[in-house]
């Protein structure tokens, strides 16, 4: 069953004001959490809203105000987030930093201290919608479920990196992580009673398995390449946690408790380089390129990054947002212990 992104927008959004967030905070969660679920990143988007509710009620998720400026150098800035809400301070920092590359060209913020952020991709089009490239890092050094290539030990989160590249048609979109599965798939696949297709994890001895339960048990998420290959994740989670929790300032050399994000938000102004129109023709070159290469399997064409994510995102607005089974109960359970009345198209949703 469908429901309407604005009605599921708006229902989330009194969900996170009942539990104490104030309504900026409230609604810029709400909206990139269904933005998440429009684009088909179901573990990243309103399944995370319990949670979410919960870390509020617990104080670990801050209610209210604005991070600490550690340092701002017109073109390079470093904010201590205070706790806040992920969603809320991401949309703040690329609205700054879009601002900041406009005027020299690229800009940097890097946020140490967040709450979870949620999908990376449902940022991107914030700066690809006016012509800019950006990109997004993001590790938590509360986390550690990934273990350096050959380790058995975890020291990592998945440390996702995003990027967004306008073209002449849709944006490039690209959302990747430094390991092959991440710890919220692990978790639905373990409630789901699941296993993996491939043995994308490793138990307590380093022995590759299907089985998420593993992640729990002593084992780790496998880096990106695998046992074959695995120094390519693990040269990118390095990179990643250097390029956020090193540059913020702040991270796992100081044992942070409770959920803790730290975020490098990247955007860069073609026209301040070879000029806006060079690029779109160099972008727009390589998607020509890239769909008119020759499929191995001709029943799966070759598609860029973010093409099947933003064609489903246009259908939710047009049709309504198919959200994962579950996802609605647990929101209407949410809303009966906050006392917040459910919309009746919701309602009437749930209980077809």
């Amino acid at each position: 069953m469908t429901v309407d992104a604005k009605t599921l927008r708006g229902f989330a959004a009194d969900l996170f004001r009942a539990a104490g967030l104030a309504d900026d905070k409230a609604a810029a969660v709400a909206k990139y959490l269904v933005e998440a679920d429009l684009m088909g990143h179901t573990t990243h988007g309103l399944a995370l809203a319990p949670w979410y509710l919960q870390s509020i009620a617990d104080g670990v998720m801050t209610r209210d105000g604005v991070p600490e400026t550690v340092s701002d150098k017109g073109a390079a800035i470093c904010w201590r987030g205070q706790r806040l809400p992920g969603a809320w301070l991401v949309a703040e920092g690329v609205r700054l930093a879009c601002e900041r590359a406009r005027q020299y060209g690229t800009a940097t913020l890097v946020i140490g201290d967040s709450h979870h952020i949620g999908a990376l991709a449902a940022y991107l089009t914030d700066a690809t919608d006016q012509g800019l490239m950006i990109s997004i890092a993001s590790s938590s050094p509360s986390g550690a479920q990934v273990a350096p290539f050959g380790g058995l030990k975890g020291v990592f989160t998945p440390d996702p990196v995003a990027y967004g590249i306008p073209t002449p048609n849709d944006p490039i979109l690209i959302d990747i992580s430094a390991s092959i599965t991440t710890v919220n798939m692990a978790q639905r696949m373990i409630r789901e009673g699941r296993a993996y297709e491939h043995p994308w994890v490793v138990d307590a001895a380093g022995q590759p398995t299907t089985d998420p339960k593993a992640v729990l048990e002593g084992g780790t998420l496998l880096p990106t390449g695998g046992l074959d290959h695995g120094q390519k994740g693990y040269g990118m989670a390095l990179s990643v946690e250097a390029i956020t929790q090193g540059l913020a300032g702040y991270g796992r050399a100081d044992a942070p408790k409770g959920t803790n994000a730290a975020v490098t938000i990247s955007v860069y102004d073609p026209a301040a380089f070879g000029g806006a129109d060079a690029f779109l023709r160099q972008t727009g070159w390589l998607v020509d390129a890239c769909l008119a290469t020759p499929a191995r399997d001709p029943g799966n064409p070759v598609r860029m990054p973010g093409q099947a994510a933003l064609a489903r995102r246009r259908k939710a607005l047009e049709q309504g947002v198919t959200l994962y089974p579950g996802i609605l109960a647990g929101l209407i359970e949410q809303a009966g212990k906050l006392s917040v009345a459910v919309p009746p198209a919701l309602a009437a949703v749930e209980t077809v």
